[in-house]
């Protein structure tokens, strides 16, 4: 057998070590982007959104149930026209009720540096949302959000969500890794 031709071991040799330096990368907190066919706009998200775990003595209902919220960022680019928004869903528990999240007021992030009250966006219409909802009886909805806010997010050491349920706070706490987590995401977008 004869030794394959020189520019056939080049080519090889490059598809190896890009294939070795892609297995290197840390792709289950890479962000997700995705190219909407129907709009011609472009997605970014984290591959799944960041669960939080409702906090305090009443995170257990008396039958043990304990209820959950998710965020995930996303980036809307329409040709340039760049749009952040925040994803929320919370899935409560089978007992717990509480207040429409789409009203005024009813969502806040707490952050190291002080509390945002969130309000409600109406994202552009792509064909596919950048997360899919966790429990079919839990609320979505999608919470403006800038950049500087985004950036705030992913140096804060706690990341929370307050939910009102009958006129009361109720907090969610996002594990320790979700600060990294979203300060690779903001990385990833060029930021």
């Amino acid at each position: 057998m004869h030794p394959p031709p020189r520019p056939y071991t080049l080519v090889v040799l490059c598809l190896s070590l890009a294939l070795l330096s892609g297995c290197a990368s840390e792709s289950s907190i890479k962000p997700a982007e995705s190219l909407d066919e129907r709009t011609g706009m472009t997605v970014g998200s984290l591959e799944k959104p960041l669960e939080l775990v409702q906090s305090g003595q009443l995170a257990i209902n008396p039958e043990g149930h304990v209820s959950f919220a998710y965020l995930g960022p996303v980036e809307w680019d329409n040709m340039g026209t760049i749009t952040y928004g925040l994803w929320v869903h919370l899935a409560p528990a089978n007992d717990w009720q509480f207040d429409d999240i789409k009203e005024p007021g009813t969502v806040v992030l707490a952050l190291d540096d002080g509390t945002t009250r969130l309000k409600v966006m109406q994202p552009p219409a792509p064909a596919r949302g950048p997360y899919r909802p966790v429990a079919s009886w839990g609320q979505t909805a999608y919470f403006e959000l800038d950049l500087d806010t985004l950036k705030r997010m992913g140096s804060s050491r706690r990341i929370e969500l307050d939910f009102k349920a009958a006129g009361t706070a109720v907090r969610f706490n996002a594990a320790p890794d979700a600060r990294e987590t979203l300060m690779r995401y903001v990385r990833a977008r060029g930021y």
